[in-house]
């Protein structure tokens, strides 16, 4: 096998803390730890981000542009190919400038699946320009076996070239012990009470109301809180929310919770999944996409999205004690199932391919 040079969009690696911003610092941390690993070409609109594990690896080249739709279809493919690179890997998109060496990660089609979670504009934009992708890219790289499933049901020339390259933990998360970040919370949330926690979003397949229909449900006298974070407002009045929180204070959070509920009606993995496994808390959470196949046993899946399901869910769950102690060791045991290294080394098999023919 020839040496071969890949070129990768990484402006997804300096935006804030999304699924799609930890599957490229993921990557990229993973990459660096390979023996094998070809010549990588880190390509933004920004200067070098701080704190991205693995990153001194590589070289980073920033281009200019009047726009970042300029810089996606011609800057940024024009540049790499000067540079000979013999692969380019994209998110979603791929420049016809990139001809026939390009890669591309899809992390789900949930637009097809339900486009009603969009707006008219970006459903059509989607819907038209993801399939001409698909079909030009080499090779499709997907985050989980259904979202391979459903990538292929919607876009038949994404048959044959799609691969699976799940996500996992962000290496530099490091969970404190239960005792250590109750006193956390206490001290930085002022929160000092049993809670449920629960990372809002305004799209709205993430379905935060449910869990907070449930929580009211559940717990009328509000003896447990339910603390929120992510953008928005807070799903009500008595509830505590955070909005955008530290990267050092989410695993705190997980671990002082008394469980993680995820209500989203689809998600191609779901990363906070492996954030609560890792911080110990027990995960309660929906059937939608990709979220039985990641949680698989160590996760309580309900049978729906019913509120009073999820009640019932919370209410056996939290006066269980012996159910939290099986989920939380079956969570424990079910990271090993994911490995940036395992990913990142997948991912280059994939180059390896394109860059060989």
């Amino acid at each position: 096998m020839r040496e071969f040079t890949v070129a990768i969009d990484a402006r997804l690696i300096s935006t804030r803390n999304t699924g799609d911003t930890s599957y490229w610092r993921g990557l990229i941390w993973g990459l660096a730890q390979l023996p094998n690993c070809p010549k990588i070409r880190l390509y933004s609109d920004n200067p070098t981000p701080p704190r991205v594990p693995g990153i001194e690896k590589f070289e980073w080249i920033t281009l200019n542009s009047i726009h970042s739709r300029v810089w996606s279809l011609i800057t940024f493919p024009q540049a790499a190919k000067k540079h000979g690179a013999d692969v380019i890997h994209t998110q979603y998109n791929l420049s016809p400038l990139v001809g026939n060496i390009g890669v591309t990660t899809i992390h789900d089609v949930s637009f097809f699946v339900n486009p009603e979670w969009y707006s008219p504009k970006d459903r059509w934009i989607l819907k038209n320009q993801i399939p001409r992708s698909a079909k030009q890219a080499k090779r499709i790289l997907t985050v989980s076996e259904t979202s391979k499933k459903e990538i292929e049901k919607y876009i038949p020339a994404a048959i044959g070239k799609t691969v699976v390259t799940p996500n996992a933990l962000d290496p530099e998360y490091q969970p404190p012990t239960r005792e250590d970040a109750k006193k956390l919370i206490a001290a930085r949330v002022k929160i000092d009470r049993p809670y449920i926690f629960l990372i809002t979003s305004r799209w709205p397949r993430k379905n935060p109301q449910l869990a907070y229909q449930a929580w009211r449900t559940a717990f009328p006298n509000q003896e447990v809180a339910l603390v929120t974070c992510g953008p928005g407002d807070p799903l009500g009045p008595e509830t505590t929310h955070l909005g955008y929180v530290d990267h050092d204070l989410i695993a705190p959070l997980y671990a002082a919770a008394e469980c993680y509920l995820l209500p989203s009606l689809h998600e191609g993995f779901g990363i906070p999944i492996l954030e609560a496994f890792a911080a110990k808390c027990p995960v309660i959470a929906g059937p939608g996409g990709a979220i039985p196949e990641v949680a698989h046993e160590a996760a309580i899946i309900t049978e729906n999205f019913e509120v009073s399901t999820w009640t019932q869910a919370i209410q056996n769950l939290l006066a269980d004690s012996g159910t939290v102690k099986e989920m939380v060791s079956r969570g424990t045991e079910r990271l090993e199932a994911f490995s940036w290294e395992q990913t990142a080394q997948l991912t280059v098999d994939a180059y390896a391919e394109v860059a060989n023919g």
